[in-house]
């Protein structure tokens, strides 16, 4: 056939010819939204080695065996038997993905317990740590130090595991639409606790508390009167001993510079919504309307609270300390409590103040419901809700109703389950095996 045939045909056939090509570019155009909507649909296979904890840098946490009931062996909570049985199971739209910025001593292990329930609810993965419980902290977060995919998922749902952020490195493991959270508190109430809790931990606190052996008043009032003398920034852990929300948030945390302002705008536009720990409550009446949530998915007890004898009672000069030692936490405070304002305005205050009355009423039942004791010492608690105990503070726990139907049990364990045994649980149910601990030098 000839050149002038075949262009004949063709111009005879153009319409058909069109249509043919505008569905295939079609299909072609579907076929790589869907490449991008889940960058993450295969196993991560860094080229390196994993790169646990670094060599020098001491644990946060034990080794996944001490906190496990039993002797060793995984914790005694079962699975839903079916998601009809489930008592909180009921359809509705699809949750997108959400990434939890856990930050230090900020009240996120109550925000993580409610993504754990939300998650285990919905049967969506989880994005964990390769090793243990934290992404290598103190380092920033790196995409290689998220676990494998489990067989059969596309992608990741819900990270909301402990790290300190580098969000370029985050959304290399998130998909697109992921939402992106966090949580901060009041800079003064945040230090006291990052010290108490953390006392053992960061080399400056440590020697801070050596100091006041000799000495009438606590390491804290130590420290804070000549912090400069016990702090060395060279040292990876004492990161959490300078300004250390802005630490977590992957931020300069050792004094200003004049890129400051424009790092905290960028954040802002980077997290959907960063909440407030003095506005809790207003907090997760926004994250409901964010992730279209119900009230009674919510309910929360506040998890890994210190007993009142491990907290100082600070006065306004160690408060004025305080808030000038860790300046850039001011200042980021600050800024993220005028944009969580700003939000709750176009929220409608009205609206806010009946979805938080409405949140408490449903906090409170489970509390009935479910509690017959709080504040209750570590010695008094069986292995499955024992929280993990800092070397420096006494963490307190609940105790539950003992004439609770089966599925009220379900519930009310996962209420109250400490960070370590639900995140030990999840784990397995998801990958069917232990976690890694860190690899011995």
């Amino acid at each position: 056939m000839t050149v002038r045939r075949w262009s004949g045909h063709l111009w005879r056939h153009r319409g058909t010819f069109l249509l043919v090509t505008l569905v295939t570019t079609l299909l072609l155009i579907l076929w790589a939204s869907q490449l991008l909507q889940h960058p993450r649909g295969r196993h991560i296979a860094p080229a390196v080695e994993r790169i646990p904890y670094s060599k020098h840098v001491p644990t946060i946490i034990a080794p996944p065996t001490a906190h496990r009931g039993g002797g060793g062996q995984m914790p005694k909570l079962r699975p839903p038997r079916n998601p009809s049985e489930h008592p909180a199971r009921r359809k509705r739209r699809h949750l997108p993905p959400v990434a939890f910025l856990k930050m230090s001593k900020t009240g996120g292990s109550t925000v993580q317990n409610i993504l754990f329930r939300l998650g285990e609810r919905e049967s969506v993965t989880f994005a964990f740590p390769y090793y243990t419980y934290q992404f290598s902290y103190p380092r920033r977060f790196r995409a290689e130090f998220v676990d494998d995919l489990p067989a059969g998922s596309t992608q990741y749902d819900i990270l909301c595991s402990h790290m300190r952020l580098d969000m370029g490195q985050l959304r290399q493991v998130m998909p697109l639409n992921t939402v992106y959270l966090s949580l901060l508190r009041d800079p003064v109430h945040t230090f006291e606790s990052v010290f108490s809790y953390y006392m053992s931990t960061v080399p400056a606190f440590t020697l801070a508390q050596r100091a006041a052996a000799s000495h009438s008043k606590s390491a804290l009032h130590v420290f804070l009167e000549a912090p400069e003398s016990f702090w060395d920034p060279a040292e990876p852990w004492n990161g959490l001993a300078r300004n250390p929300m802005s630490f977590d948030l992957g931020l300069n945390n050792w004094g200003w510079n004049s890129s400051w302002a424009e790092d905290l705008a960028r954040l802002d536009q980077k997290f959907q919504l960063i909440m407030v720990a003095e506005h809790f409550d207003e907090s997760l009446v926004l994250l409901k309307d964010l992730l279209q949530l119900d009230l009674e998915e919510l309910a929360y007890v506040r998890l890994n609270t210190r007993s009142a004898k491990d907290v100082v009672n600070l006065s306004e000069e160690m408060r004025a300390r305080i808030r000038s030692w860790n300046s850039l936490d001011v200042l980021l405070y600050d800024f993220f409590l005028r944009a969580f304002w700003e939000k709750a305005e176009r929220y409608g205050m009205n609206r806010l103040r009946r979805e938080v009355a409405g949140l408490r009423a449903v906090v409170e039942g489970f509390r009935r419901r479910c509690l017959s004791r709080e504040g209750v010492l570590p010695v008094e608690l069986g292995d499955l809700i024992r929280p993990w105990q800092s070397d420096s503070a006494t963490i307190l726990g609940y105790e539950l109703r003992g004439n609770l139907t089966d599925p009220e049990q379900e519930t009310c364990l996962r209420l109250v389950l400490p960070e370590l045994q639900y995140h030990s649980y999840l784990y397995f149910q998801q990958y069917g095996r232990d976690m890694r601990s860190v690899p011995e030098e």
